[in-house]
């Protein structure tokens, strides 16, 4: 995975100093965020921009735990009983239980209950960010292993009272899905962010796709913190300053340690991580975010290129992610990734 020095535009994205046509891009509101998608061929931007907006419609209505018709609620409804679903949810389901593997657990989407508790129970642009003292002391998340999955019937089974969240690896998984549908329908490079979580397909513009990385990913491209440029694979950021509500005096977060039931410590303020897909490096910049002060070690053997920001400020780096080179503006290239 490497990254050209690039330079800024006022579009929000970075263009590169070789590229000749610049990418075309929309964006728009959706599943609680901004999702934007990028081609490198301006004409293809509206059939691409389409085919984001049914991907986004389809794992809204399978994933999301705020909706009372969506396919995961029903499932939560169905009291212990093994369900048939869509190949959609069975996916995202099956995804979020290898993530939790993958992570020794701590990117767990049984969480949800424990998220719910702590006051995230509807979606955040309704939340009341200024919420009373909670009650009940959090409890631990009941474990990914209790969900039961039969891959040739498509069904799940979810005990009585464990709510599961799909929220990290469901958005990272959707721009996984239509990143590849756009590059293989429309034929064209393109990139998908899902809220910063980003995906690309197909051939990338010379120099590859540049990314700004900041906290907030509505953050104005002059105020990130670093521009680093990927050519193929994915990028997530997790941050512990976003989407954040009080209760009573307590300021909470959105990232729940499975272990306690409780928000994650804010050890790192922002972790953003690459992979060969952005479900990769989505669950390695939540997991880092959970494992707190024990992640360095943990993300060296993994083998991803990553870059943390510690709760004092100081940036630390990975696996070939490049150095910060000051305050005003950094670019960097990210080296070939160990697979």
């Amino acid at each position: 995975m490497r990254a050209p020095h690039s330079h800024r535009d006022n579009t929000g994205f970075v263009v590169n100093d070789e590229s000749t046509t610049e990418p075309a891009l929309r964006s728009m509101q959706a599943i609680g965020t901004t999702a934007i998608v990028a081609v490198t061929e301006p004409a293809k931007v509206e059939r691409a921009a389409r085919i984001l907006r049914d991907e986004l419609v389809a794992i809204d209505v399978a994933c999301s735990r705020f909706r009372a018709d969506s396919e995961l609620s029903a499932l939560h409804r169905a009291d212990g009983a093994r369900v048939e679903v869509t190949p959609l949810l069975f996916d995202a389901i099956t995804v979020a239980c290898d993530v939790a593997r993958r992570t020794d657990g701590a990117v767990d989407p049984t969480v949800g209950s424990a998220i719910e508790a702590l006051g995230y129970d509807r979606d955040y642009a309704e939340l009341d960010v200024f919420g009373t003292e909670l009650g009940d002391a959090p409890r631990p998340a009941p474990g990914w292993w209790q969900i039961e999955l039969d891959p040739h019937k498509h069904t799940v089974r979810v005990p009585p009272g464990v709510h599961i969240d799909l929220g990290s690896s469901a958005k990272a998984l959707v721009a996984d899905r239509a990143a590849r549908r756009i590059a293989h329908g429309v034929h064209t490079g393109v990139l998908v962010s899902i809220g910063g979580d980003i995906a690309t397909a197909g051939t990338a513009p010379h120099g590859g796709w540049a990314v700004g990385i900041a906290a907030d990913s509505a953050t104005p491209v002059e105020a990130v913190e670093q521009v680093v440029s990927i050519e193929r694979g994915g990028m997530a950021s997790s941050s512990t300053e976003v989407r954040t509500w009080r209760r009573g005096a307590r300021r909470l977060h959105h990232i729940v340690d499975p272990t306690t039931g409780n928000c994650a410590s804010s050890y790192w303020s922002l972790v953003s991580a690459c992979g060969d897909s952005c479900v990769d490096a989505n669950a390695a910049s939540t997991a880092a975010v959970v494992w707190g002060r024990r992640a360095v070690p943990k993300l060296v053997e993994l083998g991803l290129p990553v870059r943390l920001v510690r709760h004092d400020g100081q940036v630390f780096v990975l696996n070939g992610w490049p150095p910060d080179r000051g305050p005003e503006f950094a670019s960097g290239r990210i080296a070939e990734q160990a697979s």
